[in-house]
């Protein structure tokens, strides 16, 4: 065990959060996003039993933000027509806000099959058991400065 590290991060985890370096992409996703065939040539990390509000204010404890970019945090985009509502998102923009200056500035949104795309190239997905729609997000690391 190691103090200051939210307990919710994984050894796993905690290894590719260190591994990734500036401009590298982490996807936390949803119980029904397909990791396994969209990361193929990710690191694939589960987090089962676990939402994504959770980890994703537990990741932005220890991981900066890409500065040099408009939207270093993305949501996929409801589809056209889909009368989903994204509750969840609101959730984001109030734990992104604690973490970054920028607030709910830093965050963008991304169409649906471009999401998967930008994915595709994503360091790392964590795969979760979310239950919400349209609750994947995905961060760009930042520089470490302190």
């Amino acid at each position: 065990m190691l103090k200051g590290i939210p307990k919710i991060l994984s050894p796993e985890l905690l290894r590719v959060l260190a591994e990734m370096g500036h401009s590298d992409r982490i996807v936390i996703a949803d119980g029904n996003f397909p990791a396994e065939s969209i990361g193929k040539n990710a690191v694939v990390v589960r987090a089962d039993g676990h939402g994504v509000p959770e980890l994703l204010d537990a990741i932005l404890q220890l991981f900066p933000l890409d500065s040099y970019t408009e939207h270093p945090v993305n949501l996929m985009e409801v589809m056209p027509g889909d009368p989903a509502k994204t509750p969840i998102w609101d959730t984001y923009r109030e734990i992104v806000t604690r973490h970054d200056t920028r607030g709910a500035k830093a965050i963008g949104t991304i169409e649906r099959f471009q999401f998967y795309e930008e994915a595709r190239k994503a360091y790392a997905i964590v795969t979760t058991s979310e239950m919400a729609i349209y609750a994947n997000i995905m961060l760009q690391k930042g520089v470490v400065t302190a």
